[in-house]
């Protein structure tokens, strides 16, 4: 159930039926139009500007130093470039770099993010260094969502630069950093300097250039730096060991260092794909009676690859028929043309299957387009009107003109079950995974094979005999099950079993949790102040996307802004609670306090480290627009349009079109416009 819902627009509305049989509910996914070569792509969720990628350095030149003696292992790790003068860490000396340098990380994140970056350096060089001997490997730092290439290919390069002891990972659209063991590996082999000079060449990726290591006279000591390269980037880098002579015409052994021929071949194999290039397809799933996830199963069990391989730019209604684009890895056109017949037995059918360059990303989504039939018209029992046909009209041009509030829908929380996802992500959250994983087994009140298998788990814990019970498509199930199998139903082997099923899932559950609170937030935020703009609200000041993850677009009304009616209710935004949001600081910020206070997560860090799972917030518009709405009213039993005043109550339909922006809700745009409930 969603909290108390509160309207922004004050008609009377109406009522009627939805989705009475899924032909009733259509949503098509509008992709973004095809862009230019070199343009970025739509950066939603990302109001940073999108900065040119910072051209490479050439390597340093090939070491020619005195003869070194064998070294010990150092385990202290290169400090330079550890902190911002901003943010000191310790006794750790300030970077020299240049101007240009120091602000390369501010400009691509904004200088709040770049401070936690720093702070979160600081903290792992300490884990690292400490003399408990913490190696840190399980702290990671997200930067958010970053969807444009060159941006990612920028920072990850500018993070090598400055901290050459971090890595960063895409992950989807969001980019975490977390400590490079490869790093800490090479500096318990060499000095520092060498290993921080050693990584730049590596990320530099010159062709035909060289690094050497400083003259080394133990050769074992040498076989371990041999090893090492090629245990680590062997497909890439091939090492030799060749005679330098000193100062003194002394001889002695250096290592030298170079990419292999092969890594820059440009020759293209028979197949016509380059080497390395992963086969992807793209085609557009049209679904009815099924939820995506589910559908995905499906596919992922008949073509025998992980539900993983498939990317998409949202979860499409149950109870409907949908159309969305998709891209499968691993997976040729012809391949999937085979399996069309077979897929419309369970409700999809494949369209407009092609040969595409990579995966979905989310800034590839417009939006989604909505044909709907709400059958059943009748006033409300408040309502004395005789003329509901004007009612209708008024109610959709009232929200054409004011819009609606911006809630999550039901589908977000699965509606009607008997526990929704977001207690689960509650439970994920408190990091009590047993509870979480009951949650997720515990069964609907049909007698379907699923449910019966759920009910047997439950009763007995028996995972091998559930397996046996669940359908080929309940792929989540299955892998949950399958921990559970080898490691047992205790946190341990709960963790396992979360673990086991792809990242995109498992935070699914959070941000579901996330989304209950931001719906609990809009409607205490529009019941205290209502459409009026106040002091400490959050505000976003320019036309942007759909939700927001950096914090220095979002900015806190003051007073003096509040008497100037300076910004309008459209541009308020509430935050997704995360790691790294800020709240109103009005009555609004206390709200959310007391909420998560109330469910236990007042000291909550929004990282499940067990779960590799990490929340930091977003922002998200209180209000929306609907476009392009369309509308005409239908005799139920002539199929004709009704084009007079007469309106008979419960033999008429409504048609109504129109298109939403990315993770808006048609049923909540309906509810704004009928005034009822769902």
């Amino acid at each position: 159930m969603l909290p108390s819902f509160t309207y922004v627009t004050d008609h009377l509305g109406f009522r009627g039926t939805i989705k009475t049989a899924p032909g009733d509910f259509v949503v098509t996914e509008m992709e973004a139009p095809a862009q230019e070569p070199g343009e970025a792509p739509l950066a939603q969720g990302c109001p940073c500007p999108q900065q040119p990628k910072k051209p490479r350095a050439a390597p340093d030149a090939p070491h020619a130093g005195p003869a070194a003696l064998p070294r010990p292992a150092e385990p202290s790790l290169a400090r330079a470039g550890c902190c911002l003068a901003s943010l000191r860490c310790g006794s750790h000396p300030e970077p020299t770099l240049s101007p240009g340098e120091a602000n390369t990380l501010d400009s691509l994140l904004g200088k709040p993010l770049s401070e936690l970056l720093n702070q979160f350096a600081c903290e792992l060089q300490a884990a690292w260094d400490s003399a408990d001997g913490s190696d840190g490997s399980t702290r990671e730092f997200s930067l958010g969502p970053v969807l444009d290439k060159k941006k990612r290919a920028a920072l990850h390069s500018a993070i090598r630069q400055e901290f050459p002891f971090l890595v960063a990972v895409t992950k989807g659209s969001e980019m975490t950093v977390r400590g490079n063991a490869d790093y800490k590996e090479l500096c318990q082999l060499v000095s520092e300097k060498e290993a921080k000079d050693f990584f730049k060449f590596l990320d530099a990726k010159l062709e035909n250039s060289t690094f050497s290591f400083e003259p080394d006279g133990n050769k074992e000591h040498r076989k371990a730096i041999h090893h090492f390269i090629s245990r680590k980037f062997g497909k890439l880098l091939e090492t030799k060991s060749f005679t330098v002579t000193n100062v003194n015409d002394q001889p002695n052994m250096s290592i030298i260092v170079r990419f292999r021929e092969r890594s820059w071949s440009k020759k293209r194999p028979i197949g016509g794909l380059q080497e390395n290039q992963e086969l992807y397809t793209a085609f557009t799933l049209q679904k009815e009676n099924l939820e995506t996830l589910e559908a995905i199963g499906f596919l992922a069990s008949e073509l025998g690859i992980l539900a993983s391989d498939f990317s998409y730019t949202g979860i499409k209604d149950k109870k409907a028929i949908t159309y969305q684009p998709m891209v499968v890895k691993k997976v040729t056109p012809e391949r999937l043309k085979e399996i069309g017949s077979r897929m419309e037995k369970k409700g999809m059918r494949i369209h407009n299957i092609h040969s595409a360059s990579q995966h979905l990303r989310l800034g590839q989504l417009k939006g989604n387009h909505f044909d709907v039939i709400v059958r059943d018209l009748k006033h409300h029992s408040h309502d004395t009107s005789a003329d509901l046909k004007e009612r209708i009209s008024e109610a959709i041009e009232q929200v054409e003109a004011k819009g609606f509030v911006n809630y999550y829908g039901p589908q977000r929380f699965g509606q009607g079950q008997n526990v929704q996802t977001d207690q689960i992500g509650l439970a994920l959250l408190k990091e009590k995974m047993v509870e979480a994983l009951r949650l997720f087994f515990t069964p609907e009140d049909n007698d379907d094979p699923v449910n019966k298998a759920k009910r047997y788990f439950l009763q007995t814990e028996d995972a091998k005999g559930t397996l046996a019970m669940l359908p080929e498509f309940k792929v989540r199930e299955k892998m949950m099950l399958r921990a559970l199998n080898r490691y047992g139903v205790n946190h341990e082997g709960c963790t396992k079993g979360w673990l086991n099923i792809p990242h995109s899932m498992r935070i699914f559950y959070v941000h579901a949790y996330c989304s209950k609170i931001w719906n609990e937030a809009a409607s205490y935020r529009l019941s205290t102040y209502s459409s009026k703009v106040v002091e400490g609200d959050l505000v976003i000041s320019e036309e942007s996307e759909e939700s927001f993850s950096m914090n220095d677009k979002v900015h806190i009304v003051t007073a003096s802004e509040e008497s100037a009616n300076k910004y309008s209710i459209h541009q308020v935004v509430l935050p997704m609670v995360g790691h790294s949001i800020k709240y109103p600081s009005n009555k609004v910020g206390q709200w959310y306090r007391e909420r998560l206070s109330k469910d236990e997560l007042q000291n909550c860090k929004f990282r499940v480290s067990p779960l590799q799972l990490n929340i930091p917030g977003c922002y998200r518009p209180i209000l929306k627009n609907v476009q392009n709405l369309t509308y005409f009213l239908e005799d139920s039993e002539k199929g004709l349009r009704i084009e007079g005043n007469h309106l008979n109550e419960s033999k008429a339909s409504l048609h109504i079109s129109f298109d939403l922006d990315p993770s808006c809700y048609a049923t909540v745009c309906l509810r704004e416009i009928m005034k009822c409930e769902f």
